[in-house]
């Protein structure tokens, strides 16, 4: 089994909101950026992987296991990290440890310690009186002190600074240097996705529309800008999330069309946020 995770074709519906054959995978030793809007589907997909919510139909697998039927097994081999802990606030570092160590036949304490005093997280401190960074790594160390094999992060950068952001991105990368270790992060801060991701994959309204490699993604669109007048009203069709000003326009095209579009535009690289942004644009526009 070469594939930390495999979701296929899942479906589920939350009235006028639907996730729609949602399918992709995540190869061992990877790290994966789970990208899109808000309101698009990456919480959900996130629920149905970890079994938190039940969904119409589909499959996930985590290391070959479909979670339906092995949520025991799968529960040793993963760790997860939210947007905010779940811990109680009264709880000190050590009460996180006597809580949560007996889910876990393979807790390491050692492991948990050290990572502590990696984080410079003291134990008798109460998670009211961490920082939101030092709330984080806290999450992190308890996800890292039963020997996962798959990390979901749900949006863990959000609100820290750039140097916990670092700090935290650095603490992935190494996470990852073991061939078997993987990573499902989803975040809006795509910055530390085009630092540490390897595959991207990106929901546009409950449907995947690019999962793969990421330099791919970069590669297959760019940025196109010029005048109002240099394209016509076909070439426009193939500007997405085309934006009209008073100077020009600017919009994504997909590389492919660039020989169609006039030769004097202006062409430059793109990220994955304008990648996201003109999307989600030209997607309304549709509508």
């Amino acid at each position: 089994m070469n594939n930390a995770l495999e979701v296929r074709n899942l479906n589920k519906s939350y009235g006028a909101f639907s996730l729609k054959d949602v399918s992709f995978e995540i190869p061992k030793g990877y790290v994966m950026g789970f990208i899109g809007s808000n309101g698009a589907g990456k919480t959900t997909t996130l629920k149905s992987i970890l079994n938190l919510i039940k969904y119409q139909s589909g499959e996930v697998k985590i290391f070959g296991m479909d979670i339906k039927d092995n949520a025991d097994l799968i529960n040793e081999q993963i760790g997860v990290v939210m947007d905010s802990p779940l811990y109680v606030e009264d709880w000190t570092a050590a009460d996180v440890e006597k809580a949560t160590s007996p889910f876990y036949r393979n807790w390491d304490g050692a492991r948990y310690s050290e990572l502590l005093k990696k984080f410079d997280i003291d134990k008798k401190k109460k998670v009211k009186e961490l920082s939101r960074g030092m709330k984080v790594k806290l999450m992190i160390a308890a996800a890292l002190s039963h020997n996962a094999k798959l990390l979901i992060l749900d949006e863990p950068t959000s609100g820290l600074d750039p140097v916990a952001r670092d700090e935290l991105c650095d603490l992935l990368g190494e996470f990852v240097t073991d061939e078997n270790r993987s990573i499902l992060f989803s975040t809006h801060i795509t910055a530390d996705l085009e630092r540490i991701a390897d595959y991207i994959t990106f929901i546009l309204d409950g449907r995947i529309i690019y999962s793969g490699l990421k330099e791919n993604l970069l590669e297959k669109y760019v940025m196109v800008k010029g005048g109002t007048e240099e394209v016509n009203a076909e070439q426009k069709k193939l500007i997405i999330g085309l934006r009209e000003h008073s100077t020009g326009f600017e919009g994504l095209a997909e590389l492919n069309n660039i020989g169609t579009l006039p030769k004097g535009l202006l062409t430059v690289p793109v990220t994955l946020d304008e990648i996201i942004i003109f999307m989600n644009k030209g997607a309304k526009l549709d509508e």
